[in-house]
Order: C-alpha cells, then structure tokens, then sequence
C-alpha cells in the first residue's frame, strides 16, 4: 500500500474544523494536557500517536465534548462545543466499550444510533455489516472481540459526522478486517470530505492512512504536521561502517546498528541535494526513516550524555 501524501497548508483557527488551544487537562497530581495547541482541518486523515498514558484518550474527549479541560480553550466550528447540541453533532467519538450485558443485535444498535443522529446513514451501515460479515441479528455481547470492534467501527464509518474520532477501534480484529475498516475510511474521506482521527498503536500498519500526524508525548504534541514533512527528516544511511561514520558525524544520529563492516545508521534531519550526492559519492544508500521509526525517537526517555555522545531525544 502507498502513503497517502495529500499535502495542505496548515490551516488557521478561522479555517479549522476544531481547534485546542492551549489546553491542559490534569487529573489530580498527574498532568495529562500540557499546553497542547493545535487546529484541525476538514478534509484529512490525522494519525493520533503516543505511548500509553500519552494523553491521547484525553485529547479525544475534549473534542468529544466529554469533559472540559482545566485549562485552554476547545473550538468546534468556531465555538466551545460543550453543551452545544449542534457542535456536539459534528463530532462522533467512537471507542472500545464493555458490551458483555448488551441484548441488543447489530441491527438493533445501528438502528438506534440513526434515531439519535440525524446524519447516521442507516443502508450503509447494513451494507457494511455484510461486508465485514457480521450477522446482523446476533447480539452484541455473543460477538467475538474483533466482531465487536467491526460494529464499534461501522458506527463511526456510517455516520455523516463531520469529524469522526476512532480510539484504538481496530483493537481485536483480525488483518483482512483491519484492512477492510482503513479502506473505507479513505473512501469515506474521498467520497464525504470527512475529517477522521485514528488513534492507533499499529503506527507501521496504519501509516499509509495519514495525511497528518499528531504525537502526544507525557501530554505535550511533540510533532503537528503533515506527515511527508516529518518524515523528510528521518533518513537512513546504510554502508560500509568507516563511511557511514564519516557521513553522520555532527549530525543527529538517533540510531545505529552493525553487522560486521556493514553499518545503518538514522539521522534526523532534512538532508539537501549536496548532502545526498555526496553520500552517493561515498557509495552510501540512503533511505527513508518510517513514521514509527520517528515516533520512536520522539518519545524516548532522554538518555544522559556518555563519552561517546548523546543518545535520544536530547541530541535534537
């Protein structure tokens, strides 16, 4: 599968679909939120990124209208939509829930979330229910974990919710169902104009989905931006060892690895056309750096100094 590499300028508070401004969220003494600011765009597919405990359920609530921050601003169509029905209906959050007592078929659920959202398309979510064969009058709490996830997905895929956020949905399912659901969701997006978040621990798997990517690190966005240009910075270069040092030294190394004289190192940084012929020259190849490869280094503890230089997130 190919990237997908829509490119839009980043857009303004006036132009956003939704908007954080420097929000913070804490419950108790931990601080979930810190200072997060950032705008959503209509249109695009966002990769929402973090390791555990990063913030990224949070963040989600908050332009769910969940809960308010402790700090900041939330916007949704240019207003706070705490509250505010019409805001509120633009946004459909869907995330794994606890159905083991639900009586209620697959039909019967999807039938009832078309009598509470006015722009839930009822016939497409039947027609998806064959497609990720499912049986429609079998009740929730009978389905298997991953034909559970299938319906949670269905509901955000059939809604006509201007922007749709998924929380790690694609948990339990299997890989022909996985690539099912991210398929639609580039065909919803094409054929609508919706805006999607994913949440999503698969980072190598679902990369190919996103136009922009977000990375929570200890409640602080760590990286806001279209994902051709983080990934522009991320570059391997591979060869024989004595080269390869020669090449990376002064740059930011986030990586390193042997096997025998052969070296592959990562450097994080934009390398220019001179850069690149010269590495070329010194019968080096390069490659891009995967998006998990960066997510990696943006969310690694920083690592104290040695004598042999630094390492993590401390060298940029």
């Amino acid at each position: 599968m190919t990237m997908n590499t829509t490119t839009r300028e980043r857009p303004t508070e006036a132009q956003s679909l939704a908007a954080l401004e420097d929000v913070g969220v804490r419950f108790g003494r931990t601080r979930a939120l810190d200072s997060v600011r950032t705008t959503i765009a209509p249109g695009l597919i966002y990769g929402l990124i973090g390791r555990n405990g990063a913030g990224k359920t949070t963040l989600l609530s908050l332009l769910a209208s969940y809960r308010r921050p402790n700090a900041g601003r939330v916007s949704v169509l240019g207003d706070d939509p705490f509250e505010d029905a019409l805001r509120m209906s633009a946004v459909h959050f869907i995330f794994a829930r606890d159905v083991s007592d639900e009586s209620d078929t697959v039909q019967e659920t999807l039938e009832h979330c078309a009598r509470y959202r006015s722009d839930f398309d009822l016939a497409y979510a039947l027609e998806l229910v064959e497609r990720f064969g499912l049986d429609p009058k079998k009740s929730l709490s009978a389905l298997s974990l991953g034909m559970q996830s299938a319906v949670n997905a269905i509901e955000g895929l059939a809604s006509g919710a201007a922007l749709t956020l998924f929380d790690e949905v694609h948990h339990g399912m299997d890989a022909p169902s996985r690539t099912l659901f991210y398929d639609t969701i580039l065909d919803r997006r094409e054929a609508t104009g919706r805006t999607f978040i994913l949440s999503t621990h698969l980072v190598s798997e679902t990369a190919y989905l996103f136009d922009h990517v977000l990375i929570l690190d200890k409640g602080r966005l760590v990286a806001d931006e279209p994902q051709d240009e983080l990934l522009s910075r991320g570059t391997t270069v591979t060869g024989d060892a004595v080269a390869v040092d020669r090449f990376t030294a002064g740059r930011a190394v986030i990586s390193r690895k042997t096997l025998g004289p052969t070296a592959a190192a990562m450097v994080y940084e934009v390398l220019d056309q001179p850069d690149r012929e010269a590495a070329v020259a010194a019968g080096l190849e390069l490659a891009p750096a995967s998006l998990q490869d960066l997510f990696i280094h943006l969310t690694e503890p920083e690592q104290p100094a040695t004598n042999g230089g630094t390492h993590g997130r401390n060298q940029t």
